[in-house]
Formats: C-alpha cells, sequence, structure tokens
C-alpha cells in the first residue's frame, strides 16, 4: 500500500514571501514572553508573578543579643559607620564599603554631631533657628532610617527572615545601633553554616603494606617441571 506524501510541493506563483530569506535569518533566537517565568528551585514549576518567598524563618540571634559577639559590639558602638559598610558589602560584593560608610558618617554621625552642638548652644541660638534644625535633623534621621531599613530588608529576602520585632525602617529609626549588631551577626552566622556544609570530612586511607608474594620454586619442584616439558614425544605423520 502506497502512503501519500505530507508535504505540499508548491509553484513559484503560489509562495506569498515578499521578501527573501537571508541565510542564517531563520535561525534567530526567539524570545517568547511566556515562557520567562519564575520557576521553583525544588519541583521547577511556573509561579506567579506575584509570588513572594515565605519570611518565615527566625533571626539567629535577638536585637539585643549585642554581647554575643564583642567584636561587631565594639564596632558598631564607636563606629557604626564601618560595622553599616562591612554590612553592604556583604550583601553585595559589588559595592565597595567606603561608600555606605561615607554616607553613614556624613548624615547620621554627622546629624548627632550637629544635634549635639545645637542643645549645647541652645541658648546662644535663635530658639526659632534651633527649631528648624531639629526638625530637619529629625526629618534627616528618619529617611536615614528608610534607607538602612532597605539593607536590613534585601538581608530578609535573602535569607527569608521575618519581620523582628517590627517592620525594618522602624526598627533602624528605634534601634539603630542593635539592628546594625544583629545584621552582622546574622550574616556572619549563615556566611558559617553555608562553609561548615560545604566541608567534607575525608578519611586517610588505610595505611598498606607491600608483601612479596613471589615464592621461590623448590628444586625438586622445577626438576618435576622440567620432566613434564621433557616427557613430549614427536611422532611422524
Amino acid at each position: 500500500m502506497d502512503e501519500r506524501s505530507r508535504y505540499v510541493k508548491l509553484t513559484k506563483d503560489q509562495t506569498t514571501l515578499e521578501e527573501d530569506i537571508k541565510p542564517g535569518e531563520l535561525n534567530q533566537p526567539i524570545q517568547v514572553p511566556q515562557l520567562d517565568v519564575k520557576k521553583c528551585m525544588e519541583c521547577g514549576q511556573p509561579l506567579p508573578e506575584s509570588y513572594a518567598p515565605p519570611a518565615d524563618e527566625p533571626w539567629m540571634t535577638g536585637i539585643f543579643g549585642c554581647a554575643e559577639d564583642r567584636d561587631s559590639c565594639l564596632t558598631g558602638l564607636f563606629c557604626p559607620c564601618v560595622l553599616f559598610g562591612r554590612n553592604v558589602e556583604s550583601l553585595n560584593e559589588d559595592t565597595p564599603w567606603t561608600g555606605p560608610c561615607i554616607c553613614h558618617a556624613i548624615f547620621i554621625e554627622g546629624g548627632i554631631a550637629l544635634a549635639t552642638a545645637t542643645a549645647v548652644f541652645n541658648g546662644l541660638i535663635d530658639p526659632g533657628t534651633s527649631f528648624l534644625i531639629f526638625e530637619s535633623l529629625f526629618f534627616t534621621w528618619w529617611m536615614c532610617g528608610i534607607y538602612t531599613g532597605q539593607v536590613r530588608q534585601s538581608l530578609q529576602k535573602n535569607y527569608h527572615l521575618k519581620n523582628s520585632p517590627a517592620d525594618p525602617c522602624c526598627v533602624h529609626c528605634c534601634l539603630h545601633w542593635c539592628a546594625l549588631c544583629q545584621e552582622h551577626r546574622e550574616m556572619k552566622g549563615r556566611l558559617s553554616e553555608s562553609i561548615a556544609s560545604e566541608m567534607t570530612l575525608v578519611n586517610a586511607p588505610p595505611v598498606q603494606e607491600m608483601k612479596s608474594t613471589d615464592e621461590k620454586k623448590s628444586p625438586e619442584a622445577s626438576s618435576s617441571d622440567s620432566n613434564e616439558h621433557t616427557d613430549l614425544q614427536i611422532q611422524a605423520l
């Protein structure tokens, strides 16, 4: 039984191509927006656009556990700008710690110094001017809390941490130094855990001893072997 061809042969008049196809034009990749979707890391199923990973992981240390890490506690107390720069650099390796450190020193440490000077020389400064200074410093402090809160929020997204004890911006506005120390301890603890999980314990191979297995044959055995070979007879065909 003859099978009919599934291909249809078109003549030159039946083709509807307006332009000639250049060599390699049909081999270009095609981007399909429906296929560019987020997928689950475990099962590979596509996820909706509004999907957000659950933030239910607890923090390794509490907000008031500054004494658990002495180095970060002293750095956050005397040089919080340096600790903030290190935290930003740990989250984003492309960003050097010097930039965030300088911004933190100008706006936060500089604002605290200006507020202290205004309070000391309160009698020498006009009350209206002092009120404007304190109001501007309060606004600057709130804006810095939003910026540092975004860094804390990025840390929470990376490790799926929940808001503890409150929203990241509120935590930095009310407990800025404690939040810096907690974030540093969290990243330090997560990094040590990841390094420990990647390390594998390799046991040393057992000591091997070389033993000679070749045994010298006795003269009697060698003579018997020679006799076996000499017993061969040649017969004429």
